[in-house]
């Protein structure tokens, strides 16, 4: 994917420091201009401004790298981004999702400039409310037992995907 793209990662309501540290070390390989954190995923600092140590330990001070914003609300958040000229693309499975190999071409073909993934919490995922906040669906399809991958993963795979 060409540099000129601005490339943003929302979590939302993701639960664990491990996975949120490892996707601040794939955020910073891939060129993510910031990780927006939504409702109780964990930050590098707490609201009392200490260090969280199981994110640090997992992220290898990629967060000093990344710049990250805390909020609350994912539709407060992707309405702004909206307005600031994103476009939104979920990451999850669902009827009206687009393979995720196919991502790059059509962001090419769209000659969109700025995008902001979706990745949701690791049991449950992006809830239908969620989904309707996204301008596209995105998924990795599954071929095994198991119905997804961990998140951390997820991130991985498709950031990786549009480079």
């Amino acid at each position: 994917m060409t540099k000129n793209i601005n490339r943003v990662v929302i979590l939302n309501n993701i639960r664990s420091n491990e996975n949120v540290g490892s996707i601040f070390r794939t955020c910073d390989a891939t060129s993510v201009s910031k990780i927006i954190l939504v409702g109780y995923t964990p930050s590098p600092v707490d609201r009392f401004g200490r260090e969280n140590k199981g994110l640090t330990k997992a992220s290898l001070g990629a967060e000093k790298f990344v710049k990250w914003e805390k909020v609350e609300s994912l539709e407060e958040t992707s309405l702004k981004l909206k307005e600031e000229g994103f476009k939104i693309v979920g990451i999850e499975q669902s009827k009206k999702s687009l393979d995720y190999r196919l991502l790059k071409n059509k962001i090419l073909e769209s000659k969109i400039q700025n995008l902001a993934f979706v990745f949701g919490n690791e049991v449950e995922g992006l809830s239908k409310e969620d989904l309707k906040l996204c301008d596209m669906v995105a998924e990795l399809p599954m071929f095994g037992g198991k119905e997804s991958l961990n998140v951390s993963v997820c991130v991985g795979v498709v950031l990786y995907s549009l480079l």
